[in-house]
């Protein structure tokens, strides 16, 4: 809903003639006005809020792996980037992040969101969204009037507009990488067809291994974009359409050496695996053997990963009508997918762990997979590092994300005799599905890079069997309610307003929204186990995985049935000191509905499908904001303070008192405060961007009294990026610097993460007209970047499962325009 209602036809109506896709690439535009998360396009020297956004030449010189990756250099926005090209975790100005996804950040693409709620536990919005050459821009706005001109998105938006055709023709990419193997072709081409028409049409292919050693090719697919639009004396109306079909690998924390104290510790490499490109996928890793419907058995092959497929269609129309411009939008998404995610539970000396399942010493270790299949295991020297991983093999069957969302508006000015009053009513309507089947199998599997790792069976002293082809337990390590179902459907209306008056210096504006909800379906998990024949022998081994399958029996669901609703404002007040500067403040109170974190919370009523715990229907979030602008002769200088209090329940996969991983459900409440600057500088062919946020805060209330005044866990004190360059019509060249200070891995606040800082370089070089080489180096000093880790503290055997950004990775591409 939040978008760029007119921006793209009137970019069309200025410019005097449409420039060539080359001519476009080369011009510099420092434009900032932004239309995503307010009610119309205004200078942003005239406007109470914080606004950034990313061209399409800044992104071609960044050249992100992800969008979280190049989320990473917009101020106020944590991104960690670390599990691949989706399912990545977002969060905005200090807001928690307690779980994956984007929870208070919505991610839309062209002015409408890709899912209603970013959070999902078995799919964020980013699966389903990916940035390529269709992109014009990317847009953000961080606190503000997000709370009013959105559903469930009190932090911020981040939308990504597409080209429309303005520009004639296009370009297509060759990339490849240099040091990690993946291959990528994208293309794109747009122009006018006549009579008021014109069009863009591109998209993207892509294969290879991927950043991180699997084995095997773990990515493979694309997507492909087209828009139609029909110009108009007074508006214009536009087609639109997707077709996404990518398969993609999951990176999740992994075994890395620790040493020195919570406070200080000091990680390397456990041997044989290097934590910045190794994986827990391998070669040696492809079936799993899962219990499902009424006894009946699933066989899943691991390297299929993650798929997401996605097919939608929409449109938009704006006309001015008797004063008043009326806009329309409109998609339809069927959305679905499977994710198959190799999850590492727990990391140990191996006799250690195998002792911890059998209750006994001296276990003898084989190998269930692998070349090496059937011989015996050294537990003390096992791949030179002597270590052994209880895993998860994590399953979630997207059926359906159908998404159909429908938002119109009326806006009119009104002269005021010296002042404009800006007003605008709309409805925003939207349908989510969440038709999902989850589980997981725990295995045993060894410690091994380049993808080689294999699965591994226990069998006691007295020579009985443990596992079986490595499995160890057919759920979730003897915990029940993994095995998850649900069959939803999310109804949201919300009639919103504003008002904006413009007088002379002073700019005061208000916005107030109604959210109305309905949830109903039906949601089931496992309770209970029984033994099953799982590897079709004949007969039932008691003493193995074989003894306590889980039971998922449809006919034990539970109906979901309630409604919710509650109000989102926002005033501000802007004052215009000079036309080089202004100065603003805000007050917004917005919120985030509860949806899937409420279904298999003690919150829900399993009897009724009501609600027990009516404040667990949705999370509100109360920002206060104020800051200046500055803009004169190629200098920006934005800084914005901010203070926030949250309060929201949630599900997390966490460390019990024990250190063993546990799902669970988690209420906090949070208070949160900082600042942030963002920056640039130009000046003749140098430029320099920097942003910076500072944010402090901490948990003012819990359902764990232990975490109470403790700093919500990976908040940084710092988060921060600079990007100089250097540009004329032969090269681009420039470096792009990311980091962040030191946060807490977990809530208690015991072990800390490292601070890091991570340098990528790029050049670009143009030798003849309509040809651009690149070369792009991503975390060029291959520092151990970590954006998760498991453990709360440092167990004695000096290992944790942590995850950290790729490592190096350098890319070489060919761009041709016509």
């Amino acid at each position: 809903m939040l978008s760029a209602w007119g921006a793209t036809a009137a970019h069309a109506q200025e410019a005097a003639a449409p420039s060539t896709a080359w001519e476009a690439s080369r011009t510099i535009d420092d434009n900032a006005a932004i239309s995503t998360g307010v009610a119309k396009a205004r200078d942003p020297l005239n406007s109470a809020t914080s606004t950034s956004a990313l061209k399409e030449r800044d992104i071609s010189a960044l050249a992100p792996m992800s969008l979280a990756d190049l989320l990473r250099n917009v101020p106020g926005i944590r991104a960690e980037a670390g599990t691949g090209v989706a399912n990545n975790s977002y969060t905005v100005r200090g807001l928690p992040l307690v779980n994956a996804g984007a929870k208070y950040l919505q991610l839309q693409e062209d002015g409408l969101p890709v899912l209603e709620f970013g959070d999902f536990f078995v799919a964020p919005s980013d699966i389903f969204l990916r940035a390529d050459l269709n992109v014009a821009q990317i847009e953000s706005i961080r606190g503000g009037s997000s709370s009013t001109f959105a559903s469930n998105a009190p932090g911020g938006v981040v939308n990504l507009v597409s080209k429309t055709g303005e520009v004639e023709g296009g370009s297509v990419q060759a990339s490849a990488g240099i040091d990690y193997a993946t291959q990528r072709l994208d293309a794109e081409y747009g122009g006018q067809l006549g009579g008021g028409w014109r069009f863009h049409i591109g998209g993207f292919y892509r294969q290879g291994e991927g950043p991180r050693r699997t084995g095997y090719d773990a990515l493979q697919g694309g997507q492909v974009k087209l828009n139609v639009t029909r110009q108009f004396s007074n508006g214009y109306i536009r087609f639109n359409a997707k077709l996404l079909d990518d398969r993609f690998p999951y990176y999740y924390t992994y075994p890395v050496a620790v040493s020195g104290t919570n406070e200080k510790p000091s990680f390397r490499n456990v041997a044989n695996f290097d934590i910045n490109s190794d994986t827990a996928q391998s070669r040696y890793i492809t079936a799993r053997v899962a219990p499902g419907y009424n006894g009946a058995i699933a066989t899943t092959n691991m390297q299929d990963d993650m798929r997401a497929k996605s097919k939608a269609i929409g449109f938009e129309a704006q006309f001015t009508l008797g004063g008043w411009t009326l806009a329309e939008r409109f998609r339809y998404a069927d959305n679905s997918g499977v994710l198959n995610q190799v999850v590492p539970l727990s990391v140990a000396p191996a006799a250690d762990l195998a002792a911890l399942f059998t209750g006994q010493p001296g276990n003898v270790l084989t190998y269930a997979t692998g070349p090496a299949k059937g011989s015996t295991v050294n537990p003390a020297t096992v791949n030179g590092n002597g270590l052994l991983m209880a895993t998860g093999f994590y399953r979630a069957g997207i059926n359906s994300m159908r998404n159909v969302t429908n938002d119109f508006r009326a806006s009119r000015a009104w002269d005021l005799h010296g002042g404009t009053l800006t007003t605008t009513f709309g409805v925003y309507k939207a349908l989510q599905d969440l038709v999902t089947t989850e589980g997981m199998t725990s295995v045993f599997q060894d410690v091994a890079g380049h993808g080689k790792s294999a699965l591994v069976d226990v069998r006691r002293a007295d020579g009985t069997m443990i596992t079986q082809n490595g499995v160890v337990d057919y759920g979730f390590l003897g915990q029940p309610g993994v095995n998850r179902n649900a069959d939803m459907r999310y109804d949201v209306t919300a009639p919103y307003a504003s008002f904006n008056v413009q007088k002379g210096r002073f700019a005061l504006g208000g916005s107030l929204r109604y959210d109305m909800g309905r949830v109903r379906g039906s949601a089931f998990n496992d309770t209970t186990t029984r033994p099953q024949d799982m590897n079709g022998d004949g007969r039932i081994d008691l003493g193995g995985p074989e003894a306590t399958v889980p039971v998922i029996d449809p006919t034990t669901a539970w109906p979901v049935h309630y409604n919710y609703h509650y109000v989102s404002y926002s005033a501000g007040l802007n004052y215009r000191v000079a036309e080089t500067l202004s100065v603003f403040a805000r007050y917004s109170r917005g919120a985030r509905a509860g949806a899937d974190s409420v279904l298999f919370s003690p919150a829900l009523d399993r009897g009724t499908g009501g609600l027990i715990d009516r404040s667990a229907e949705y999370d509100p979030v109360r920002q206060v904001e104020g800051g200046f602008k500055y803009r004169s002769g190629g200098v920006i200088v934005n800084v914005t303070a901010f203070h926030a209090l949250t309060r929201e329940t949630n599900s997390q996969i966490y460390n019990d008192a024990n250190g063993n991983q546990v799902f669970g459900v988690v209420q906090r409440s949070y208070r949160t405060y900082g600042a942030e600057l963002e920056s640039r500088v130009r000046k003749g062919p140098f430029s320099v961007t920097g942003n910076l946020t500072l944010s402090g805060g901490k948990i003012t209330a819990a359902n764990d009294p232990a975490v109470v005044g403790k700093k919500p866990r990976h908040q940084a004190a710092a988060i921060y990026s600079l990007t100089p360059q250097f540009e004329n019509d032969l090269v681009t060249v420039g470096v792009n610097v990311v980091g962040q200070t030191s946060s807490y891995s977990q809530d208690v606040n015991q072990l800390k993460m490292p601070g890091f800082t991570t340098v990528g370089a790029f050049v670009q070089v143009r030798p003849i007209e309509r040809l651009s080489l690149a070369l792009n180096a991503s975390n060029l000093f291959n520092t151990m970047a970590f954006v998760d880790i498991g453990d709360a503290t440092i167990p004695s055997y000096g290992v944790v499962l942590g995850r950290t950004l790729p490592g190096r990775m350098v890319t070489a591409s060919a761009r041709v325009f016509f």
